[in-house]
Parts: structure tokens; sequence; C-alpha cells
């Protein structure tokens, strides 16, 4: 089966074709992962490569409750437990850069400032807290020095994630957050020179892929997209424009990855593969319910990528791959503990041996 045959991801000869997609757990207390962590990692090793949950390079980055930070020495620390765990287990793992810009909240920074964005649009949508949904207020329009500094962050996070001694990066630019946020012209109004036109709307995303990738490398660094999709308040009317053009500038980085995450249509899928000349990883489309083996097998015979990322699947299979090798049976996800909480849902579901 094509899903254990080796891949390239940068310079990592990756052992199989089967990725850990990037789900947010909101289990990181005070922004600080923990033991029970670097248990939940390491016990989904078997994993080709395993993508954290997002992870914000800086406090007004944050857009969910309970997420961890890779902006402090303390919580650089904490990942290296988890890194090490990980390797311990011969697994290989990136960390989720994710500022989620407007998709924030005042209640989540310490001077209770307004979250930032590429302009002063409201995402329509709601934080969840303990006290109850909170709507998003509408956000600081981004200053050029607000973008300078903003791109040094994700450089600074980086940086960190090195010493806290992860295998590389992925820029999270899909689901509505920061990123796509520039990239859509639902949630970008700008005059300047980061709005406005495609070219101008795809500059903040290429910038800081250029300059984490100056930073460590660009064999480290992989980059989400989520083409078209409707989420957090952003429409891509012109997305068919706007990733031929993301793709071609990015090409030339040599970055380690592209990986799409595939909730509008496969016409835009192969486009992106059209464009990408690298290494593509796919979450493909799944309706309803969580992504399938038969899917996830058929995107690859047809070419269609070079590796999938699977979610719910492997948060309720820490051995999936061994789950598919014996043709199951599956662990059903259970939703209710998707988000905060302790180790059930977490680090309980059961591996085939028990």
């Amino acid at each position: 089966m094509k899903l254990f045959e080796k891949v390239t991801v940068g310079k990592l000869e990756l052992a199989n074709r089967m990725v850990m997609a990037p789900m947010t757990r909101s289990r990181a207390y005070g922004g600080l992962v923990s033991e029970l962590t670097a248990e939940y990692y390491a016990q989904r090793a078997g994993a080709g490569l395993l993508i954290t949950e997002g992870t914000q390079p800086s406090v007004i980055g944050q857009g969910y409750i309970q997420t961890p930070g890779l902006h402090s020495a303390e919580q650089v620390a904490a990942w290296r437990r988890v890194t090490d765990a990980v390797h311990g287990k011969d697994g290989r793992i990136f960390v989720q850069l994710m500022h989620a810009g407007r998709i924030g909240h005042p209640t989540l920074y310490p001077d209770g400032a307004l979250p930032l964005a590429p302009s002063a649009i409201a995402s329509g949508e709601q934080l969840y807290t303990a006290e109850g949904m909170l709507d998003h207020p509408v956000p600081r329009e981004m200053t050029l020095e607000d973008i300078t500094r903003t791109t040094e962050d994700f450089v600074s996070a980086a940086r960190n994630a090195m010493e806290a001694g992860f295998d590389g990066v992925e820029l999270h630019g899909a689901n509505g957050y920061l990123i796509q946020q520039f990239l859509a012209g639902s949630s970008n109004r700008r005059t300047d020179a980061y709005g406005g036109s495609v070219e101008n709307r795809i500059r903040f995303a290429v910038e800081v892929v250029q300059a984490v990738s100056d930073a460590i490398g660009p064999e480290r660094v992989g980059i989400r997209i989520s083409p078209g999709v409707r989420i957090n308040g952003v429409v891509e009317d012109d997305a068919a424009e706007i990733y031929t053009a993301l793709m071609r500038a990015l090409a030339p980085y040599g970055l380690a990855y592209v990986h799409v995450l595939e909730m509008a249509t496969r016409e835009l899928t192969e486009l992106v593969r059209a464009e990408w000349p690298g290494t593509l990883i796919l979450n493909p489309h799944r309706e309803p319910g969580p992504l399938t083996v038969e899917a996830a097998s058929e995107a690859l015979e047809e070419k269609l990528a070079d590796a999938i990322s699977f979610g719910a699947l492997w948060l309720a299979n820490p051995d999936l791959p061994e789950r598919i090798k014996a043709g199951g049976p599956y662990n059903e996800a259970r939703r209710e503990t998707f988000y905060g909480g302790d180790h059930r849902g977490y680090t309980d579901y059961p591996t085939l041996t028990g």
C-alpha cells in the first residue's frame, strides 16, 4: 500500500506517507504543554510526520483558550520534553506556528488589547470561554510596523522551535487565521502594498515564508493552506488566482512542503498540485465524518498528493498505521473530549494490543 512507502520532506526521509494533522486540543494550561502532551504525541510517533496543534508565535497571536505558545524560554523548555519523547520513539515532528489574527479576543491577552488583522473587519464568529461565548470584536488594523513586528515574531518562534528540538515548522496559512486574512478580499480591504491586487494580498504570506526560511532553512519550513475555504468569516471569491500566484511566488524557496486542507473543490487542489513543484501533503475533503483510509489511498494513487494527513482518525487511534495494516477496527473519536480536560479522550484511546 502506497501509504507505507517512504517519502522525502525537506531533507527528512519519512518512514511512511501518513501525517498526523494539526489539531487544537486546548490542554496547554497557562500556555504550556505538559508531560501529558509529550505522552500524547509520543503515542502517535508511528506517523511519518507529526504536526502539532496550532502554537502562537506571540501573545497577541493567541486565538483560543489554553493553547500553547513558543515565545518564551519556559515554553521552549516545555516543548523540548515533547520533541525528546517523540524522537525517543524515532518519530519526526513539526510545530505549527499559528497567528490567529482577528480570531482572538481581549480576554486572552494580559493587557486587554484588541486582536490584530489586515483590516478592521470583525470575523462574525465567537470565542468559547469558561464563562460562555464572546463575540470577536472589531480588530485593530495592522500598521506597517505591526506587519514587520509580526513577521519578526514568526521568525523568533521558528528559532525557538529549533531550540526546542523540532524538525521543522509549519506556517498556518489556512482556516481564516492571520495569513489567510491577508489573502482573502473579504478580510483584507487595505489600500497599501498589502491589499487590493492578488499580488499585494499574497505579499505578507510570502514575506513570512521568506523570513522564516532565511532564519532556519527552507527545508525545515512548510505552509498549510485551505484554498476557497469559508471559515471564520473568510471568503475567497478569487481563490484560483490567489493560489496560482501564491504557489508561483513560493516555488523558488524550496520549502519542505505545502499542506493543503481540502474544504472547497477538488479543482482547487488540482490547481495547487499543478503549480507546486515540491512535496504536497493533502488532507482530503471528507463528507460526512472523518477521512477514510480508502480516500487517502486513492489520493496517493491518483498522484494528487505525496502524503496524506489524518485528523480525527489519528486522534482516536494512536496506533493508526498498525490498524490500517490490520484492516481495522478503528476507535471512534469522542467529540466531547476534543477540547480541554485531562487524559480522557487524549491519551487513553486503546491500541490494538491494549
